[in-house]
């Protein structure tokens, strides 16, 4: 029993440790220190986080959703991080790049745990309009979607930071790859978009029996221009 404890205790550590001193994390990432124990700690401490918060904006619909949005995501966060990763690594590589697999992995599970903290840090405001917008659908979706950009602005922020931290001794191709870390980022956003589409509902609408998955039929944006319009009273 104290041996779980001290386990999970120290995966939280590392987390702490990284947003304590996110440049000394970073240079330790650079050095090769504790690559694995800081993958795993990452992991599992980000998908806790992200598993609260998916319950509780899946909670204003039911538990089954709920449930149902703990689960996708973090799945979420996580696939689009192991879909995009390949590209960033390989073309990292081919422009000169001296750094592992494993670095290039936990530079970006550090960018997702920073998300992950953040929405955590926010659930009390969410659960706040969970509770006092119960019939406000459209605008506790679109204050969701504020919140993910957010977060994800911040995360991509710290992932732009810890690349650059993890080339900067390697010249060579430099400016190619900080041009590549660019386009990748806006890659990593559209097919985080994508996937999030792809997996809802994460929220699940008032009136409507629980679905694991919907149908894809139109796009993540005709969704939000929708969402706007009945807020302003046009549909």
């Amino acid at each position: 029993m104290l041996e779980k404890k001290s386990y999970k205790i120290k995966q939280f550590n590392v987390l702490i440790s990284l947003l304590r001193d996110r440049q000394s994390f970073l240079e330790e990432i650079r050095q090769q220190v504790r690559l694995e124990s800081k993958i795993s700690a990452l992991f599992v401490s980000s998908s806790l986080f992200f598993a609260i918060y998916g319950a509780i904006i899946g909670a204003s619909h039911s538990f089954a959703q709920a449930l149902s949005s703990a689960i996708k995501l973090p799945a979420f966060y996580l696939l689009t991080l192991i879909i995009c990763f390949p590209t960033l690594f390989f073309f990292n590589i081919l422009f000169g790049s001296r750094s592992s697999f494993q670095q290039h992995f936990v530079v970006l599970l550090t960018s997702v745990s920073v998300i992950s903290v953040l929405l955590f840090s926010l659930a009390p405001v969410t659960l706040f309009f969970t509770i006092t917008t119960p019939d406000s659908y459209q605008f506790f979706k679109l204050l969701n979607v504020v919140i993910f950009a957010i977060t994800g602005i911040f995360g991509v922020k710290f992932l732009y930071e810890g690349m650059q931290l993890l080339s900067e001794e390697e010249e060579v191709g430099k400016k190619t790859r900080t041009t590549i870390l660019r386009s990748w980022l806006f890659l990593y956003a559209f097919v985080g978009m994508q996937l999030g589409w792809f997996l809802r509902p994460f929220f699940g609408a008032p009136n409507s029996k629980f679905e694991l998955f919907r149908a894809v039929t139109g796009n993540f944006y005709l969704d939000i221009v929708t969402a706007i319009s009945e807020i302003l009273g046009f549909r």
